[in-house]
């Protein structure tokens, strides 16, 4: 796999935690950008490795290894984005009037270290010994290995690195246009009513939600499609059809209450058991896995003594560990101490909050871990994770009594609910990166890295996104809002973020301690998940290709339509040039691939570069807003020319996908 003629090449250097820092702010923002507006982010272990290859080959010495250790520290730090995915929560419901840096910092970073120090004892099982595939950790080796032998001066690489320039700079200039100049709208939709019901047809330009769409593929792309039938094709106009419509109230916002309101939990309880089934599928090979690495671990057999199989030490994994549980009961004391309850129900609550995150974090850690290897970062159900998380926390919370003095007042339950939504944040946090490290040490063990390097990058890359994490967060909420939860008065709450799995966390933990949660809707997506559940295993037992993804149906009941428009958009466009490019193989008599995969990195690249473009002009648009104290402070065109733009957006839009596929396919 690798010979150890590698041993003196440098692999940790300073100018590679340097550029693997600057990677690092520059995905974390555009992840929080995405993951705020969509509720999706990106795996960026990709494209940091090719920017990485492009930037040290100006500078002597640099190496695969080096190189390696980049891509691991901006990959791990991007990663922890997903604490996006409920930290919101607390300003939507009020708690937090922005995000307090050292909180937030101490949550994202003692979640994040916490999972690479839960991820180290399952290296050697589950990576070295085991047979898991371990999709994007063996597809960025791949380039690795390809940017080191580039025999031609680094054609590969330069083109690699265009190739994201090229998707960066395309979406980049479509956002700026849509998002500042508002000369081209960022969605179309159509509004219709039958009878009594409400029915809608859009579609969204987001060029991001293209790339996204492109990486998670056709099957998942259908079944994302099958939840937006399922939301707007059948349970929206039913419920508009037996709900009163209150007079004078506009038929799309009287759809998108009864979607948000009731069809949204719908896919809530999809997803959530679409997450236990996949927990339930991989227990026993996954405990089988823990079990062994651990005894492994305690005996201090740490593999061969190879360099290329040698972890942290034992006794820094427990140092570190302890070091973290220390900082979260730190973190979980500040958040408690402005609260109005006694020291003793203070002490209890911080007790109870790091048992629980210690605890299921490393359960959730380890179900990642097997998930991410077999299925891969990008489709392990971290949403599902976090759904069914935040719903245990809160039961219990609610069994043990310890939150039933707080309950009495309304503010008091209010502090039940952000507890609840606090303790979940550190778990989402041991859960993303304990997802993506696995993929990373199987990166580093193709290309000959050293164990205990990676993982000390792993902690330099989530102590760098902790820190760039609150900055962004608080920069994006103060210029665009979020949905139901604008800083000022006046902000335009159509430009608001929707911060969607906050905004579904945040009310299922406000429907438990008010005891008002609609179980009937949640009920009912566990029950309809179950039936594809049961749809999905009869097409896998029958062999075939065809497959039903039950977190992606989920996913798209539960998105906003125009997300899921947008991503279907982009799984239909990498399935029709796969298509292409399988006719041009076979037209010339080649295996097709061999003759598809160059293209479809390319693709991967160009698609890395979509989502980074567009989050980027994001980011740099709410630096302007808050700036400027202006909605739209570039907007060249008025609001009577929404529908023009349109029209204009749609064209723009799909000429860019006919670009796009122009640059993938390769010439006749």
């Amino acid at each position: 796999m690798h010979n150890d003629n590698q041993a003196g090449l440098p692999e940790l250097t300073l100018r590679g935690i340097v550029l693997g820092a600057l990677i690092t702010v520059v995905f974390t923002a555009s992840n929080v950008y995405l993951g705020l507006k969509v509720g999706l982010t990106f795996s960026s272990a990709i494209p940091a490795a090719v920017i990485s290859m492009a930037v040290l080959r100006l500078f002597s010495g640099a190496n695969i290894l080096e190189n390696n250790m980049v891509q691991t520290q901006a990959s791990a730090a991007g990663t922890l984005s997903s604490i996006i995915f409920i930290l919101p929560g607390l300003v939507m419901m009020g708690h937090w009037h922005g995000f307090p840096f050292w909180q937030t910092v101490g949550i994202c970073a003692a979640g994040g270290m916490l999972g690479v120090m839960f991820s180290i004892p399952l290296r050697r099982v589950m990576v070295v010994q085991g047979e898991l595939p371990y999709p994007e950790g063996v597809a960025a080796a791949e380039i690795l290995r390809v940017g080191s032998a580039d025999a031609d001066g680094g054609e590969e690489t330069r083109r690699g690195l265009r190739d994201i320039l090229f998707g960066g700079v395309l979406s980049a200039g479509f956002s700026l246009v849509a998002g500042g100049f508002k000369i081209f709208a960022e969605n179309m939709s159509l509004w219709f009513s039958a009878g009594a019901s409400v029915l809608r047809l859009t579609v969204g330009f987001s060029l991001a939600l293209v790339g996204a769409g492109y990486m998670i593929g056709i099957v998942s792309g259908i079944a994302i499609l099958i939840g937006f039938v399922i939301a707007w094709g059948i349970a929206v106009p039913y419920l508009t059809a037996v709900t009163p419509h209150e007079a004078g109230v506009a038929i799309s916002a009287f759809a998108n209450g009864i979607w948000s309101k009731q069809v949204r939990f719908i896919g809530a309880g999809m997803i959530g058991v679409a997450a236990v089934w996949t927990l339930a599928t991989l227990f026993v090979p996954m405990m089988d896995g823990v079990k062994a690495s651990l005894s492994t671990f305690s005996r201090r057999q740490q593999g061969s003594g190879e360099r290329t199989d040698r972890d942290m030490p034992p006794a820094w994994i427990i140092a570190i560990s302890l070091a973290m549980i220390a900082l979260l009961a730190v973190v979980f004391a500040s958040f408690l101490a402005d609260a109005p309850v006694s020291p003793a129900l203070s002490a209890g609550l911080i007790v109870y909050a790091v048992a629980f995150a210690f605890i299921f974090g490393f359960l959730v850690a380890a179900a990642c871990g097997y998930m991410a290897g077999l299925i891969g970062s990008s489709s392990s159900p971290i949403s599902g994770i976090g759904i069914v998380a935040v719903i245990l926390v809160s039961l219990l919370l609610l069994a043990s009594g310890a939150v039933d003095p707080l309950l009495a007042t309304p503010q008091g339950g209010k502090l039940a609910i952000a507890i609840a939504l606090f303790v979940t944040a550190a778990i989402i946090a041991v859960a993303a990166i304990a997802n993506d490290n696995l993929q990373d040490l199987k990166t580093g063990q193709l290309v000959g890295a050293t164990p205990w390097r990676q993982q000390v990058a792993l902690l330099v890359g989530c102590a760098v996104g902790a820190a760039i994490i609150p900055p962004v967060l608080n920069l994006l909420y103060n210029a665009y809002g979020f949905t139901g939860a604008l800083p000022r008065e006046g902000m335009d709450a159509a430009q608001a973020l929707a911060a969607p799995q906050a905004t579904l966390m945040t009310a299922i933990a406000t429907g438990i301690f008010t005891r008002e949660l609609n179980w009937t809707m949640l009920v009912i997506g566990v029950g309809l998940g179950i039936v594809l559940i049961i749809i999905d295993w009869l097409l896998e037992k029958r062999g075939g290709k065809a497959r039903l993804p039950v977190l992606a149906v989920g996913i798209g009941i539960y998105l906003p339509p125009v997300v899921s428009m947008a991503l279907f958009f982009g799984a239909a466009l990498g399935w029709l040039i796969d298509r292409a490019l399988a006719r041009r193989a076979r037209a010339a008599g080649k295996d097709v691939d061999a003759y598809a995969e160059k293209p479809r990195q390319r693709g991967i690249l160009i698609a890395s570069g979509l989502i980074v473009g567009e989050s980027l002009v994001g980011v740099l648009l709410a630096a302007v807003i808050g700036f400027t104290g202006k909605d739209a402070p570039l907007a060249l065109a008025s609001a009577g020319f929404e529908g023009i733009g349109q029209w204009l957006g749609l064209l723009a839009f799909l000429l860019i996908l006919w670009s796009v596929a122009r640059r993938v396919l390769p010439a006749r």
